[in-house]
């Protein structure tokens, strides 16, 4: 509204995305990216195992999670901000390409060196579909919907915590664990023809400048950190010239590093959101639980598959209680802080319960029953979830709006990095007591003649091959090995327990209410502020009332004293500048003699000319709809109470953005249009 140049453009804006049929294809494409990218977090969890055995390599068997998890964490930021600047179909489609390449090549892999290699080139590829799969969305789906379909995406991460380790399993069991990689060919494949056949994508383009030092230095000292904690105490003695030089290089690499983002005009990650006392508790809160989350799903399966002789397949179903209490618990804590405002209390509460069943995995052992491991397993899934989405929340409600995108994308990203440091840290410990435990068993004499203990320290499968009294003595190895990684948790978990009481909690803003399940449940973030406080108003918005309950209020604001089917025609036809009535009709999708009455008010009160079936907004009618479109604005700049829009000009051009694109919008037409009389009444 507000003159004919914007009612083309908006009309315009429109008529490009897609519908019908091929936005289904579009988001389906999407949706299928995000679930590879997704799934390749936790699907090989329950092969790992049996990769193991085939290639050997146990000491290095974190390594196949780490190295997946610091290259999609450090790349997702490039991708964000490269989408923006060159366009997001292609490069889409290039990371695409670069994760089925990875796939190919994992599933090709003949050792552990190899596997490590190519999981890193995924998981390149794996940052930008999780990233560019969100911000495309924006581009093909109308304000309104924004919130409900990037909720949709959220819920993959959910499916895919639940069903990785179950999938990962399953793959092993009936084909090998090679198809737990080369899986993800014909459905990239399929999404990738898709894409390139129906999307297109008007998006506007912003310049960056891409802070491509400060990434490759986050990198460098988070691999020279993981490097030393994994080689410290069992490749090489903690006071090993490489140990220490690790240490040393990566001091050097963390003040570059600092030096860097001080002169960066857009650092990947701002130093002075550390200022922020919420923000740095929250990161360094989400570090322990991505330290403990991803450390548990990398060595359980192990615990499982040797210790207790389970099948991949059910040693997904066993891990089934720990992602379901996870995903019953943050979406559960991220309804309650929307109906209550209250959120310190989920963590508070939440890292205990993590402590507590870190230390109830650690009693574990080769006799524990199949019921108390459930219960311990449900009880970690339930007390990660609980804390998980309360950090993305109580970050987004805290930092200024110049900050939001980058302190949101921060927690996540160091959510992520623990998550590498957990299995890293974790591989370690379980490897020198492993060691431990073989170099005891070969002393007290307990082995049959000739056997090299190393050889089942580093291929599980060995094992099966002993007597049945030989075989208990290793299978307890194991299961003491394992217990130790959880008894180091426990004081890192109650740490966090610790910070949570620190955590200041101040009135929960509208825009926090409104809740990502994706960033909550281990999804990336790479959104601007403008982006994540657009996401936030349209939930907000799909909250509403009804349409015609809103549009009475509109009316009663504005001063418009028309039913609320005319004025969503009055909207539609400003919008569109010329409209016939066929088209109108079809796009409130009521037959046109149900709408009729609607649009003869608007012509009988000067606001629409008919001339042969075409309606076209009179300058009294543009005057009115301008007024609803202000009307409008004024009530979705309620639900930023504390960020100041008024003071902020991209805020005041969003609201009006949102306010022009979503009144005449097309899913509210069959509603203002209902046969309940022509007054909609």
């Amino acid at each position: 509204m507000g003159g004919g140049m914007t009612a083309d453009v908006s009309a315009q804006r429109e008529r490009e995305m897609p519908h019908g049929r091929n936005l289904a294809v579009i988001l389906g494409s999407l949706m299928l990216a995000m679930l590879l990218a997704a799934l390749d977090q936790t699907i090989v969890s329950t092969a790992l195992p049996t990769i193991v055995s085939d290639l050997g390599g146990l000491n290095h068997l974190s390594w196949v999670v780490t190295a997946y998890l610091l290259s999609s964490t450090a790349s997702t930021p490039l991708w964000g901000k490269l989408g923006d600047q060159y366009g997001r179909k292609r490069l889409f489609q290039t990371s695409i390409v670069i994760f089925l390449v990875g796939s190919a090549l994992c599933g090709l892999s003949g050792s552990m060196g190899q596997l490590i290699a190519f999981r890193a080139i995924q998981g390149l590829g794996g940052g930008g579909l999780m990233v560019l799969v969100v911000a495309i969305v924006g581009d093909v789906v109308p304000p309104r919907d924004r919130g409900r379909y990037q909720g949709l995406f959220g819920a993959v991460f959910g499916v895919s915590s639940v069903c990785g380790p179950l999938l990962g399993g399953w793959f092993v069991d009936n084909l090998s664990w090679h198809w737990v990689f080369y899986i993800n060919l014909p459905v990239g494949v399929l999404a990738l023809i898709a894409i390139a056949l129906v999307l297109r994508t008007p998006g506007e383009r912003h310049q960056h400048r891409i802070d491509y030092l400060g990434t490759l230095l986050i990198v460098g000292w988070s691999v020279a950190l993981v490097l030393m904690t994994t080689w410290g105490g069992t490749e090489y003695d903690w006071i090993s010239p490489q140990i220490i030089g690790l240490g040393a290089a990566a001091l050097v690499l963390i003040a570059a590093w600092i030096w860097a983002e001080h002169r960066a005009a857009e650092p990947v990650l701002p130093l002075h959101l550390f200022k922020d006392r919420v923000f740095s508790l929250c990161s360094a809160i989400g570090f322990v639980i991505g330290f403990a989350m991803f450390g548990a799903l990398t060595f359980l399966p192990i615990f499982l598959q040797v210790v207790h002789g389970v099948s991949p397949t059910l040693s997904g179903v066993h891990l089934l209680p720990m992602m379901i209490g996870l995903l019953v618990a943050s979406i559960g804590s991220g309804q309650l802080i929307s109906r209550t405002g209250r959120y310190k209390i989920y963590p508070v509460v939440g890292t205990p319960i993590v402590a507590l069943a870190m230390f109830l995995l650690s009693r574990m052992d080769e006799h524990s029953s199949t019921w108390s491991m459930s219960l311990r397993f449900a009880l970690l899934g339930f007390g990660l979830g609980l804390v998980m989405q309360v950090l993305v929340i109580a970050v987004q409600n805290q930092v200024p709006y110049a900050d939001l995108g980058a302190a949101t994308s921060g927690v996540t990203f160091f959510r992520q990095i623990g998550g590498s440091f957990g299995v890293a840290v974790f591989g370690s410990v379980f490897a020198s007591r492993l060691a431990t435990e073989m170099t005891d068993l070969a002393r007290r004499g307990e082995l049959p003649r000739g056997f090299d203990a190393t050889a089942a320290q580093g291929n599980p499968d060995v094992i099966k091959k002993l007597p049945a009294v030989v075989q208990q003595d290793f299978l307890h190895a194991y299961a003491a090995s394992i217990q130790t990684v959880f008894k180091w948790a426990v004081p890192i978990a109650l740490v966090a327990c610790v910070l949570t009481w620190f955590l200041r909690e101040v009135p929960l803003r509208a825009t926090a209410q409104a809740t990502d399940y994706g960033e909550g449940l281990g999804g990336a973030s790479a959104r601007s502020s403008r982006r994540e406080i657009e996401r936030a108003l349209s939930e907000l918005m799909r909250r509403d009332p009804g349409a015609k309950e809103v549009y009475a209020r509109l009316g009663a604001l504005s001063g418009i004293a028309l039913p609320a089917g005319s004025m969503w025609a009055l909207c539609r036809i400003a919008r569109d500048g010329t409209v016939s009535g066929q088209e109108l009709a079809d796009r409130a999708g009521v037959p046109v003699e149900q709408g009729r009455p609607f649009v003869d008010r608007l012509v009988d009160e000067g606001y629409v000319v008919r001339d042969n079936g075409a309606l076209t907004v009179t300058r009294t009618g543009t005057k009115a709809a301008d007024r609803l479109v202000s009307a409008r604005e004024q009530g979705l700049a309620a639900h930023l109470d504390g960020w100041s829009p008024e003071e902020k000009p991209e805020l005041t051009a969003l609201l009006r953005e949102l306010a022009r694109d979503t009144l005449g919008d097309d899913a509210e037409g069959r509603e203002v249009h209902s046969p309940s009389g022509p007054t909609g009444e």
